[in-house]
């Protein structure tokens, strides 16, 4: 075990991130310290880093909510999780209030999210709950030709949109749409693809749209290209050519935008099912009662319960969800130079941060 500590901090809205050094190897009962392999950034962590959105836990705070790596000491209790593989919550939920015992994991009101409620993994080690991770199969993430670190990014950007699809119970013979397709939204196409959905990629990255075309979307459109009711009638064109319904869609909102989001509003169709994964704090005006008169839902989606994370891994060790394409790693120590080239959009695949 590394005995030296650290973690890159921030200070404030913009400001220069901060190398700390902590220690963090004494553990209280029922906690864990975890060695960091290595942690994916977020669209999040930029929303606060860079946009203002506020977390709960007071600066300096070490953001990062994508983590994986390994148990290297353990309170009271604990102990045996020492030196498992493992992949971290991306929302802890705390297991003991009425909300958990109902299964109601995703709103516990006690919930802790790295990079949040408490100190996030952009750091060598990170301390978290014992109930708040997962065991990685090594031998099979190996066969998969994947490392530890690469995992990472599964705790949020592949979890998030599994419960999403899981929540929109898609089945073969359903047609998906997703809007956004970098990060969340490419898994998400992924993913629906996996349970047999016939899936439709919307972007307005026309790289990003090809790639996907190799990773489970049947058809691609550029929102720039293509919008609004023209979209749509391209959609339902694509649907009857294919056999589909064209009722009950399944709309992923992913982009996080608000022309995204407006997208994926006009989509509703008679049955359809909206689900909003990405996050934007802004707002966009729309008819609430064309839910109503398509006799359509609209679902949030926060995190993703632990109960599903092992289903999620099996996918990536089946070779069915793929990481590789969609991450490249960096020194932690780069991580103000890679923050700036995702917020300018320079950095087309999941930045994923590894200690030194």
């Amino acid at each position: 075990m590394n005995n030296t500590a650290y973690r890159w901090e921030m200070t404030g809205v913009g400001e220069p991130l901060q190398r700390a050094e902590f220690s963090p190897f004494s553990p209280p009962p029922g906690q864990v310290v975890v060695e960091v392999a290595g942690c994916g950034v977020c669209h999040t962590d930029l929303g606060y880093y860079y946009d203002g959105v506020k977390p709960k836990h007071p600066f300096p705070l070490a953001l990062g909510h994508e983590i994986s790596g390994r148990v290297v000491a353990a309170g009271a209790g604990a102990e045996g999780a020492l030196n498992q593989p493992v992949l971290v919550y991306a929302v802890i939920p705390c297991g003991a209030c009425d909300l958990c015992q109902r299964g109601l994991t995703q709103i516990c009101r006690q919930q802790q999210m790295p990079g949040n409620d408490i100190q996030g993994g952009f750091a060598s080690h990170i301390t978290v709950p014992a109930n708040g991770f997962c065991v990685v199969d090594e031998a099979r993430l190996k066969k998969a030709g994947l490392e530890l670190a690469d995992v990472s990014v599964v705790a949020d950007a592949v979890t998030t949109p599994y419960q999403a699809v899981a929540n929109a119970n898609i089945r073969p013979g359903d047609l998906a749409i997703v809007i956004g397709i970098g990060g969340v939204g490419g898994y998400a196409v992924q993913i629906a693809a996996a349970m047999g959905a016939t899936v439709i990629a919307v972007d307005i990255d026309d790289e990003k749209l090809k790639t996907i075309a190799d990773y489970g979307a049947s058809a691609t459109f550029n929102a720039r290209a293509i919008s609004g009711k023209d979209l749509k009638k391209a959609v339902a064109g694509f649907a009857k050519d294919k056999g589909l319904r064209s009722t009950e869609w399944a709309i992923f909102e992913c982009s996080g935008a608000t022309p995204g989001q407006q997208t994926a509003f006009g989509l509703l169709t008679h049955g359809a099912t909206l689900c909003v994964v990405g996050f934007t704090p802004n707002e966009a005006p729309f008819r609430l009662s064309n839910l109503m008169a398509f006799s359509a839902r609209a679902i949030g989606n926060w995190g993703c319960a632990p109960a599903l994370y092992p289903n999620v891994l099996e996918l990536v060790y089946d070779g069915k969800i793929q990481l590789k394409p969609f991450i490249e790693h960096f020194p932690l120590d780069d991580i103000q130079s890679v923050f700036a080239a995702v917020h300018d959009g320079h950095q087309r695949r999941r930045p994923i941060l590894i200690p030194a």
